[in-house]
């Protein structure tokens, strides 16, 4: 076992960094909570395993570490919480951070103090630091049960903006018993007020200027940019009120993400990255100075401590909260078991336990040891049986529904409208901010973002998506998403738009990779685009009257001539799908199709030929 007095703080920091992005990579391979493999890797390297971290050697570093690491994956939270999906639960939110709170705080000192028996003091201290859930565990969970969007919208921003709640509220509870209560009770309930409220005003306005800031910052600095501010951020509201540096980051995060813009797009991956290697790092150091005598020296008093905070108080705070809301009894069950704690929690609990040490008080130690026991026991309770029981309570999203579709350019957003019409779910991705403007003007759905990353396609939830078009202007970048659809969900519909420069390089490799042929054959996309840019084109429905096409030879759809029309989407009784090389036309098939309107007779004499029956599409 190492020396920890031969042990660098440098070494401790990298080897931590590199097991946190181990633990957290084999998480996503075994579809486990990331959570469980981070704190027994920290346990089994830390001084009481092999002794190759030792956070001890990081004195004071270690919690300019944490604020370091906090103030990223707050702001990364806030970023992440959509204010127009939170608005339509806001009340129950609202009452779930305050009213919901107080009950936690509350419920958890009593039990503290019943079960165990500790001193009011430290009962109310542990109450506060289980006030909050946390982003860092609940949203990764949420996406790997794929619940519903209302009840994860919930859970979300409870997460969210709960933690700067708690954190300030749990600050202040420290004040007033480092001070032995008397006259600081009022003076540190007022400077709870003012963290709250001004770490909120501050970080409006912070958000606001950053992200006009974003649009004269060179693009290759947005990131760092981004992040040297939020840091600065951080620590000086923190200098001039205690922990209002949570408030300022998590309302800053919220106004960066709720603002459409290109800008604003780019950050999402680059936080999404950090935040993954920062949690994993925390987590790893914060379990290797957890003491494993501590937690056992709870006895049973703490596992009853635990037990009361899931089965009662939680329920409780939830009952309250939703009194009264449009929420079902199923997504109040759900929500009232899936309570975990995370990050902020074990950063609080690790401060506290140094701060009750400095000042000569007994029992910093213990605490900590208690809310490690909640989080571990927490987190493993939501990860492992929320999916059976999101199942058993009917609040899983549907499988198989709607249709990725890489690109909001003219032909995109033409042929996500002709899904659409046959009652198709539809979201598109894309980088070029006219092209996602106008596709949210023509009532689709769009992420700003690049869809070959892995973040993306998970906030588009392709998990649970019938299939995923590649229909950029680019066929290589096609080929590569149908690659990375392949990769994320392999028993996804995947198709991809080849042009017909280099066309036989391409059908070979698209089929290869499992693919299917949009428009069923090559097609001069620029060509397309330019007439629906200059609305030389008409919508038709071809129905067909042939025989299935299984017997025809050759292929009607297959053999379409592209410069006269563009079959797009085909629908029979079993499925609602784009038009592919592998279409099949039965009795009852119907296809949307483009029509080049300067040459109309021509394509109504060629359908009419291949047995279609053809009429415009009713908008």
């Amino acid at each position: 076992m190492p020396d920890s007095s031969l042990q660098s703080p440098a070494l401790t920091i990298a080897l931590s960094i590199a097991a946190g992005t181990l633990a957290q990579a084999l998480a996503i391979r075994l579809r486990l909570p990331a959570l469980i493999l981070l704190l027994g890797l920290g346990v089994a390297l830390g001084p009481e395993g092999l002794g190759f971290i030792q956070p001890a050697g990081l004195h004071e570093a270690l919690l300019i570490l944490v604020g370091f690491a906090v103030a990223v994956i707050l702001f990364e939270g806030g970023m992440n919480l959509n204010w127009r999906r939170v608005k339509r639960e806001d009340r129950v939110i609202l009452r779930l951070v305050l009213l919901g709170g107080l009950v936690t705080a509350c419920g958890a000192a009593l039990a503290a103090r019943l079960f165990i028996g500790w001193s009011w003091a430290l009962c109310t201290l542990f109450g506060t630091l289980v006030i909050v859930t946390g982003p860092t565990v609940v949203t990764p969970l949420l996406r790997r049960l794929r619940v519903e969007h209302s009840t994860a919208t919930v859970l979300e921003a409870e997460g969210v903006l709960i933690d700067g709640v708690g954190a300030i509220v749990a600050a202040s509870a420290l004040e007033v018993v480092l001070a032995a209560g008397g006259a600081g009770y009022l003076h540190t309930l007022g400077n709870a007020l003012l963290g709250l409220t001004a770490g909120a005003l501050v970080g409006l306005a912070a958000g606001y200027v950053l992200t006009l800031l974003l649009h004269v910052v060179p693009e290759e600095m947005r990131n760092v940019f981004t992040l040297s501010l939020v840091l600065a951020l951080f620590h000086l509201s923190n200098e001039l009120v205690a922990e209002s540096g949570i408030v300022v980051v998590t309302v800053a995060g919220m106004v960066v993400g709720n603002r459409e813009s290109h800008e604003v797009r780019e950050l999402f991956s680059f936080k999404e990255q950090l935040t993954l290697m920062l949690i994993g790092m925390l987590f790893v150091l914060l379990a290797a100075d957890m003491r494993l005598a501590d937690v056992l020296g709870l006895g049973t008093g703490g596992l009853c401590v635990v037990a009361a905070l899931m089965f009662v108080v939680r329920p409780l705070n939830v009952a309250v909260s939703s009194y009264g809301s449009a929420l079902k009894k199923s997504q109040r069950l759900f929500i009232s078991w899936i309570a975990p704690r995370g990050i902020v929690a074990a950063a609080m609990a690790s401060l506290f336990a140094v701060e009750l040490e400095a000042n000569g008080m007994a029992g910093g130690r213990e605490l900590r040891a208690l809310v490690f026991l909640v989080i571990t026991v927490t987190v493993v309770s939501a990860g492992l049986t929320g999916g059976p029981l999101a199942a058993l309570l009917k609040l899983r999203r549907p499988a198989n529904v709607g249709w990725l579709i890489l690109g909001a350019n003219e032909l995109a957003r033409q042929v996500a409208k002709a899904l659409q019409h046959f009652g198709e779910e539809i979201v598109c991705i894309d980088t070029d901010p006219h092209y996602c403007s106008a596709a949210e003007q023509a009532g689709l759905r769009v992420l700003h973002a690049n869809g070959l990353e892995a973040g993306t396609l998970r906030r588009a939830y392709i998990d649970t998506r019938a299939g995923a078009v590649g229909l950029s202007q680019s066929t290589e970048v096609n080929m590569l998403f149908v690659e990375r659809v392949k990769t994320e969900a392999r028993q996804l519909l995947r198709y991809a738009v080849v042009g017909r420069s280099r066309a036989k390089y391409a059908l070979e490799a698209v089929h290869r990779g499992g693919g299917r042929i949009l428009f069923a054959q090559p097609t001069d996309l620029d060509q397309w685009n330019l007439r629906l840019r200059h609305g030389t084109v008409s919508v038709q429905v071809w129905t067909w009257t042939g025989p299935e096409t299984s017997k025809l030879d050759p292929h009607p759809v297959r053999n379409a001539p592209y410069e006269l029309v563009l079959p797009m989407v085909s629908r029979d009784t079993r499925s609602t799908r784009p038009v592919s090389d592998l279409t099949e036309l039965r009795e009852d098939s119907q296809l949307i199709v483009l029509v080049n309107s300067e040459r109309a007779p021509d394509a109504e004499a060629w359908a009419v030929d291949a047995g279609f029956r053809t009429e415009p599409l009713e908008t």
